[in-house]
């Protein structure tokens, strides 16, 4: 039963959180690293009387394991391009599931081991149980720190793969080893048996993900025209689809044999469908809010759950020898099974892969150090029954409270040791330092916003917003950090131009986005030619990442759900060759618009900017290649009205009807942000002009 008290913690424990954010800051530590503290002090002052109520702050193993993963899954998986994904499958798949099954095995041998040594007895099926529930790393925590230390793109991408889908497969072969402690092993065919049902178990689960995945990516395709609903069904998918798994797998049976489904995976490869090939489909307006609502959702799951661990954290009895000692073992086993897990496996990786996509030795190291334990673990803990029995058990503890122990011990090692010094291995391992790149994106950034400031204070001045002494003050600093920094810029001209380029390219591309995306939301594309020229710059923004500035004009990059997708709509519904000159058409069409919406912004660059900050050749190149892209896509219009000049009035009178439609829109906007109409006329005339 849900009590008052209990409520009241829980709001305690989130504005803490909240807090807790900006005093990580200001102390220099982990956010995480705060939140379990915090959950340490709860725990102690629960113990006296005064506070006793806070022990009424409790979670238990359905609320964790329905709640809240639900919402940490979708929220690390929905932001993973599917393209960069796949480019690294290989590796993250070697770690998600060879490095844990070789993890959970040395955990489980070498615990068990090295406990005999000291006269503590653990039957081997314990050990492995805790190998498989502790060797899932935590993503929330570890892609936190990466981000916030600077670490390479595609090593962040690497360790979120594999934790996002090494959560999948701990949870499905701890089950499976939960089986076996509770009905007994039964040799080769235990063995057999649980090979099949692990393979089964992640094969059914994509699968059931990927179904459910496009079901509701094309119901938010149906009620894209609001928001609200669009938004309410991303929510929906991620438990519809966990919960779904869930109901299969202990309620229908297939020849006497449960249908048993990977609620982990089935989820995590939803959200991936719906980030990757239902994202364009969701209203631009619930875009943006669909990102926050899942971060907020994932951040206050996370704050409950590490303030949790500290809680529990208090309820060891560390007063006893007989638990010190297996919590200083494990937590050196679980450090050591995490090294054995990807030294070899990453070495064999190297052994049979291209140079460009080896992993470094430096990327190794982190890989093997920065494997944060979290949420998932606990879950799994209590998703152990309390009242288990276990032959030979001898130890007073129960096996349960036990493996908790153990539990807590490795989480606390990760969260104040290896959490607290992943910045500094990073400086070590010098994988902190910025690119060629970064530093000339840095020194531009930094110049061009010195300059806005200098011209805003100006603007300040003349309006007598501040004073003649600040004035001169503040313009003085900023002019001086101007001046070094194009200083910088200039020196890094001639020996650096093609970064220049790169940085000009990029930007560049940023324009063509966000244009692209306004020719979408007002209807003047379909969703076929928004999906094929956003892969085309996508595939194009990487390959500029990686330096390589020589181009086709046009590259397609769908992803795979795109080009599976389109090949059965092919077959369904083909296109007529009048339709097909439509969108062929709207795509150049597009093109054009995109390339001189490129040219505008380039061309109003000052000509100080141009020479100081990006270099006047480089620019004059960019701006040469663009007017290019334009030209080539207005030659490729004409040809298609020349192809079909049938289609000349028919083409001209729907592209004017977008237009008029983007017009009415804005004008009722800015009539209803004036308050110049009540709300009631505001969507009476939405309705009226079929306003979005």
């Amino acid at each position: 039963m849900l009590e008052l008290s209990t409520l009241l913690i829980v709001c305690a424990v989130l504005t803490i959180s909240s807090l807790a954010v900006f005093w990580s800051k200001a102390l220099r530590v982990p956010h995480t690293v705060l939140l379990v503290a915090f959950g340490v002090l709860i725990g102690l002052l629960s113990t006296s009387e005064t506070f006793s109520f806070l022990t009424s702050f409790h979670l238990t193993p359905e609320v964790l394991f329905f709640i809240f993963l639900p919402a940490l899954i979708f929220e690390s998986a929905y932001n993973i391009s599917i393209r960069k994904l796949a480019s690294d499958s290989a590796i993250i798949s070697l770690f998600a599931v060879v490095s844990l099954l070789v993890s959970t095995v040395a955990i489980g041998y070498g615990l068990s081991f090295l406990l005999s040594l000291i006269g503590i007895e653990v039957p081997l099926s314990i050990t492995l149980l805790f190998g498989a529930l502790i060797s899932a790393t935590d993503p929330v925590a570890v892609l936190a720190l990466f981000k916030e230390y600077g670490a390479p793109r595609r090593l962040s991408l690497i360790f979120e793969g594999e934790s996002l889908f090494n959560d999948a497969t701990s949870v499905a072969l701890f089950l499976i080893l939960l089986e076996v402690v509770l009905h007994g092993f039964n040799g080769s065919q235990t063995l057999l048996e649980g090979s099949i049902l692990f393979s089964f178990m992640i094969a059914s689960g994509v699968l059931f993900g990927v179904l459910c995945g496009v079901v509701f990516a094309k119901c938010i395709e149906y009620t894209r025209a609001n928001e609200f609903a669009s938004i309410t069904l991303t929510v929906v998918l991620a438990y519809a689809t966990f919960l779904g798994s869930e109901f299969i797998s202990h309620h229908i049976e297939i020849g006497g044999y449960d249908l048993a489904i990977s609620s982990i995976i089935a989820t995590t490869i939803a959200s991936i469908v719906m980030g990757n090939y239902g994202r364009p489909k969701i209203h631009p307006r619930a875009e943006e809010f669909v990102d926050k609502l899942w971060g907020q959702l994932a951040f206050m799951a996370n704050s409950v759950i590490f303030i949790m661990v500290g809680i529990l954290f208090t309820n060891i009895p560390l007063g006893e020898a007989d638990i010190i000692f297996p919590i200083v073992i494990s937590v050196f086993v679980v450090a050591f099974a995490r090294a054995l897990s990807i030294y070899p496996v990453t070495y064999i990786f190297n052994l049979f892969s291209d140079t460009s996509k080896r992993i470094p030795r430096s990327w190794q190291h982190l890989l093997s150090w920065g494997s944060l334990r979290g949420a998932l673990a606990v879950t799994l803990v209590l998703l152990i029954p309390p009242d288990i029995t276990i032959p030979g058990w001898a130890l007073d503890i129960a096996p349960r409270d036990f493996i908790l122990t153990l539990t807590i011990g490795c989480i606390f090692f990760t969260i104040f040791v290896k959490a607290t010094t992943i910045q500094a291995l990073m400086r070590t391992l010098k994988l902190d330092r910025m690119t060629e790149l970064e530093k000339i994106e840095y020194q531009e950034a930094c110049a061009l916003t010195h300059r806005e400031v200098a011209v805003r204070l100006k603007v300040f001045f003349e309006r007598g917003y501040i004073t003649e002494h600040a004035y001169t003050t503040l313009l003085h600093e900023h002019e001086a950090e101007y001046k070094k920094a194009c200083s910088i810029l200039q020196e890094s001209h001639t020996e650096t131009r093609d970064y220049v380029v790169q940085v000009l390219r990029m930007y560049a591309i940023g324009i063509e986005k966000k244009a692209l995306k306004e020719l979408y939301h007002y209807g003047e594309i379909n969703e076929t030619v928004y999906k094929r020229i956003l892969g085309k710059l996508t595939v194009q923004l990487e390959e500029i990442e990686k330096g390589n500035l020589d181009l086709p004009t046009i590259i397609d990059g769908r992803d795979i759900f795109d080009r599976t997708l389109a090949r059965i709509g092919a077959l369904l519904r083909p296109l007529s060759a009048s339709q097909k000159a439509v969108e062929q058409y709207a795509y150049y069409r597009a093109q054009s618009i995109i390339s001189r919406k490129v040219l505008k912004e380039l061309n109003k660059i000052h000509p100080e900017e141009a020479h100081s900050i990006f270099s006047k050749e480089s620019l004059l190149h960019v701006i040469d290649l663009y007017t290019e892209f334009r030209s080539g896509s207005q030659a490729k219009m004409e040809e298609s009205i020349a192809a079909y000049p049938d289609l000349t009035e028919k083409i001209g009178t729907l592209f004017a009807s977008h237009g008029i439609t983007k017009v009415e829109e804005r004008v009722l906007n800015s009539l209803y942000s004036r308050e110049l109409i009540t709300p009631k006329l505001y969507v009476t005339l939405k309705e009226k002009f079929h306003v979005e």
